[in-house]
């Protein structure tokens, strides 16, 4: 009995300490990252209903920090193995660009409960997502790369694919609308008898069942509540109708044209081709100022509230706010300035 209630201790020490170990960061950010909020004075163009939260310009990067841990992922992978990457520096660059961007945001409103609340929730999900996959690469996958020698197992290259997949898959579609049972069934068609192989497939295995589950959960979820907008309104000015297919525009303003487009990524590649055709713009979704990432060789981007290292690529990501009526001149202006535009972030 003794032996019992001690083993039930220890269970409830060791579970307690893992939930401080997980609640630390959020309680980080909330203690020691906001500022005094200062309400936004812009008075927006656009009807109510088109406008989102100036704020959410930045917390929509916590989002995309994920995103482009993936892709760094894939880029390592894609010659080296799982354990070269860095997961630890991906975990706390998540945190560590959120209290930046928490700063940031007192000076735009502040940041509301409920997008408090989802880049905890996911920063969270990162955080454990991370820990796991580094505990078993770190100890059992590297072991299975020295027993596999220096050449790479089939599986290896497959999986390095489907990384850089995933990653390219995220850009534009949410997560759990990903095929994670074909991946799975890749992996089988492909394997051979090699330790490697199964090793990889054992592994991948578990991941991509847990993660189809969850899936599955999120999907269920986010169908009773519905998704989130996937277009979002714009003024612009100095352009032709109907030079942008991916936009419809819906009226003509004195300040220029009202025109509705694609989010994510595809709002990127929009803005990004409406800056090198010479036109500007006036107001996004109800909002003057707006965050955009650029990568470049250096360290430091004048005017960055943060700056990170990618792993695989030996370069570094920036994330810069402007106006939005100087966004076009200012990509104009990343080649000059050694950067290059990598994402727009909407609201």
């Amino acid at each position: 009995m003794r032996r019992l209630l001690r083993w039930l201790l220890w269970t409830v020490i060791t579970g307690l300490a893992v939930i401080v170990l997980l609640l630390a960061p959020v309680a980080r950010n909330e203690l020691f990252c906001p500022g005094p909020t200062v309400p936004d004075a812009y008075p927006p163009l656009l009807a109510e209903a088109d406008r989102r939260s100036e704020a959410r310009t930045l917390m929509t990067y916590p989002e995309w920090h994920i995103v482009h841990a993936y892709d760094d992922y894939a880029r390592v992978i894609r010659d080296g193995d799982p354990h070269d990457f860095a997961f630890t520096r991906a975990i706390t660059g998540y945190w560590s660009s959120l209290c930046s961007l928490t700063k940031a945001a007192a000076n735009h409103g502040g940041v509301d409960g409920s997008t408090k609340q989802l880049v905890y929730v996911i920063g969270t999900s990162f955080t454990v997502e991370l820990a796991l996959k580094a505990a078993y690469e770190e100890t059992l996958g590297r072991l299975a790369t020295w027993l596999r020698g220096d050449t790479r197992a089939p599986l290896d290259d497959l999986s390095a694919r489907q990384a850089a997949d995933y990653a390219t898959f995220l850009q534009q579609t949410p997560w759990y609308e990903w095929d994670f049972s074909a991946s799975q069934d890749a992996l089988i068609t492909a394997q051979t008898g090699g330790f490697r192989d199964r090793e990889r497939r054992f592994a991948l295995g578990l991941e991509n069942r847990a993660k189809a589950s969850y899936a599955r959960a999120i999907g269920a979820a986010v169908a009773t509540t519905g998704p989130d907008d996937l277009t979002l309104r714009l003024i612009a000015s100095d352009i032709t109708p109907g030079s942008y297919p991916d936009a419809t525009v819906i009226s003509e303003r004195p300040e220029g044209l009202e025109l509705e487009t694609p989010r994510y990524r595809d709002l990127t590649r929009i803005l990004d081709r409406l800056a090198r055709n010479g036109g500007n713009l006036v107001e996004i979704a109800g909002n003057d100022d707006i965050l955009f990432t650029a990568t470049s060789p250096y360290a430091a981007a004048y005017g960055a509230l943060y700056s990170v290292k990618r792993q695989g690529y030996g370069d570094y990501r920036h994330l810069i706010l402007v106006k939005v009526t100087d966004l076009a001149d200012t990509l104009r202006e990343l080649p000059a300035r050694g950067l290059r535009l990598e994402h727009i972030h909407d609201y």
